[in-house]
Order: C-alpha cells, then structure tokens, then sequence
C-alpha cells in the first residue's frame, strides 16, 4: 500500500503518509493552495494546510483521521471484514475512506481498479431489510468488495442513497445520503424517541434535514437525512468534523468526565473567536433542547463543524437528539451544564450560567424562548404510538419544571 490521497471538495489536499498507526501522519499537497489559503483549517481546525510540518501537533493530525472511523462492533466488524486489525488506521482508510463524513475522499491510487467509478444499485424493500438484519456480516450496508463507506458512532445502521424516490446501495464512494436504523433489540423504543426528538429540533428550526419512520418489508426502522449532503454542493458533499477532532479527543474522551478535553465552553470557544454569535445561539438552544428531552448523551461526536466550501464555518445542524432519560442509565450529562452534570438538578439559571461563560450576551432570554417552543412543541404534537409512553410527559414535566425556575427533575 502506497501513500493515501486525500481529497477536499474533489481536490487533492495532501497525502496520508505511513502505514503505523502509532506514527502515520498528513502531508499538505502543494496543489492544494491552487484552490485553498495557506494555514486553512478547510480540512479541520486540527489539520491546517500547511507548506511546513508541524511536527508537535502531529498526534492531532493522527487523531483527526483516527475519528473518521466507528466504534464498538461496527469498527470490529468493519476490520474483520478486510482482515485489518481495529487500530490499523491507515489500512481500514484505504478500504473505506470513500465515503465518510464531510466531503473528503480517501484512497489509494497504487490499489488495483483505481480510480474507481462511483455507483449506486436499486434496492427493494426487501433488499433494504436484508441489509439491516444483517449488518455483522455486511457493516454499515458495505458491499464485500465495492462498499468504501465509514461512519462514526456505534449504534447499527446502514447508509443509502434516495435516488429518484427509490433506495440504492452505493459503491466505489458514491455519496450516501441517508442513515438508516434498525429497531434496537436491546432499547425496542429507541428509535421511535430518536424521531420525536429529531422532530423537535426541526420545529425548532435547529436542522432542515428530515427524519422519519419507515417500514421494509415489515420491519420498521429509522430513515436519517444526512445533512452532510447536498445536491448542490461539490459532488455532492457537505465538509464537516465532529468536536473530537476539533478538539483533539479521541473515542471516549467524547464525554467530558473522560479525559477532560471537551466541555460546552470549550466548543463554544470555536465560535466565539470567530465572532460568530448565530452558532453561539444554536449551542445553547440544543444544549437547552437536550436537558428538555432528557438527551444525556449529546457528546462531542454528537456536535459539529460545518465547513463550507469557500472555507466559511459554522455549527452543524443538530443530530442524534435523543430522549434517553427513561432508559437505564446513571442520568449524567455527557457535557456539563455550568458544572453540574446531573441531568435531574440542572435549571434554567445553570443553562443561562453556561451561556454567560460563552460570553454571550442576554442568554437567559436565548433559554427562556427555546423551553417556551419546546413546551408548545410537546403539547401539540404526540409522538409515534412505538415511542415510550411517558415520553410527552416527560418533555413537559422536564420543560415546564425549568421554566418555573426548578431542577428538570426526574423521568416520569
């Protein structure tokens, strides 16, 4: 395996040098400033497009790669299923670095049949079902020998293009436009709360994307437009980086009391040295949305960058606003609210504290506005009958309870 070619908006930015994990590293491509500023951080704030190498932060520019791949069972089954071992970076790249988030593309130009030509086939609905029911032996819905596609996080899903209102599996790094999950075995509600909460964040106005329910073929599933994608866009993608890469955090270090390297200050901190007030906002109405519907998990992987490709930067759309507090878990925010992380004891004044320390101006009336639309939000519209039972309730006993100034307590 030669160098990897690492594409930007369909240009040639740099290389991936070296096989070891443990010493791989980005070399800007001089070509790259025909089309992009020198020091760009385009590519991601850790990896500036460079003439000279920075060698002390190349751990950063490591780890930015690192967390373009899954975690859990998805990663394990994606480097059995090429023979890699899960840490070998560089190897799985070069299999699945076609299609991965934002709008770079990863391959190796020595390998045999490139470059590739990007294609879709047409699936059924059965075709679709087979694909979710299967995803050990088929990770993310990747074909065995032309599926290139990666994905972080670690739930099960597959990818999938909408073509002309039909579904199609992509290969050889055609663009995926939608993330498709299963019902959860383990959490049968999941999926159902995951479309109430996106819901919700659209009313909000906090994404355009769409999310629905869907049925293949009798089995119901999760349907996730990727907000990442765009007809419009440069063949067809939008560039963006999660806050692990950001920030330099790496896997579980995307909860706050793990490591120490992400926080909500910290990544309004993106923002705020950039003037942009608008992102600001946003940060804070999800953070509110979040105490709201009880999403303890809303981590650093969960919120992003967004770079456009003239090199403009701004929050990404909100995702994975998933109402979790019912589930079985310890109730602890995955990101602080001012300090405290107890789902049940935030407040209202905590939300606001925490956009002060933004130095953000009238926060309080940024939390205020946003419970009063998550409280009209909640008493206008049920969620799916699958969905908890509770799950109205809750939203509006957590609401209501921090917009009478009290802690969001607890699940009904």
């Amino acid at each position: 395996m030669g160098e990897l070619r690492v594409e930007l908006y369909g240009h040639l930015v740099g290389w991936l040098v070296g096989t070891d994990w443990r010493t791989f590293d980005f070399r800007t491509d001089r070509s790259a400033f025909d089309h992009f500023e020198l020091g760009s951080t385009i590519l991601s704030e850790s990896v500036p497009l460079n003439v000279t190498v920075n060698r002390s932060r190349a751990a950063r520019r490591r780890n930015f790669f690192s967390e373009l791949l899954p975690e859990g069972r998805i990663l394990t089954n994606l480097a059995a299923s090429v023979g890699a071992r899960e840490h070998d970076v560089v190897t799985l790249l070069a299999y699945y670095g076609r299609d991965v988030a934002g709008a770079m593309q990863i391959w190796d130009p020595d390998r045999p049949g490139e470059p590739r030509r990007p294609h879709a086939t047409a699936l059924t609905d059965e075709g679709v079902r087979a694909l979710l029911l299967d995803t050990l032996a088929e990770p993310l819905g990747n074909s065995p020998l032309t599926g290139k596609t990666s994905l972080a996080g670690v739930q099960d899903k597959i990818v999938l293009a909408r073509i002309d209102e039909r579904w199609h599996r992509v290969h050889d790094g055609y663009p995926s436009t939608h993330i498709v999950k299963p019902e959860s075995r383990d959490h049968p509600t999941v999926i159902f709360d995951e479309e109430y909460g996106a819901r919700a964040a659209r009313r909000l106005g906090l994404c355009q994307t769409e999310t629905w329910l869907a049925d293949f073929d009798g089995l119901p599933a999760l349907v996730i437009e990727r907000y990442d994608r765009a007809p419009d866009a440069p063949l067809g993608r939008l560039h963006q980086e999660d806050m692990n890469q950001v920030l330099g955090a790496h896997a579980n270090e995307k909860y706050q009391e793990l490591g120490g390297k992400v926080s909500l200050r910290r990544i309004a901190e993106v923002f705020r040295k950039n003037g942009d007030d608008e992102s600001l906002e946003r940060l804070l109405a999800m953070s509110v949305l979040a105490v709201a519907l009880g999403n303890v998990d809303m981590h650093a992987k969960n919120l992003s960058l967004l770079h456009g490709p003239t090199g403009s930067s701004k929050l990404a759309p909100a995702y994975d606003m998933v109402p979790l507090r019912h589930q079985r878990n310890d109730g602890r925010m995955a990101l602080s609210i001012n300090g405290v992380y107890q789902h049940g004891s935030i407040t209202a004044a905590d939300l606001a504290a925490e956009g002060s320390g933004w130095r953000m101006r009238s926060p309080d009336l940024v939390v205020n506005r946003t419970l009063e639309s998550i409280e009209a939000f909640a008493a206008a519209e049920e969620p799916d009958p699958r969905a908890y039972a509770r799950l109205r309730l809750d939203v509006l006993s957590f609401t209501r309870r921090l917009l009478q100034g009290k802690p969001a307590g607890g699940p009904g």
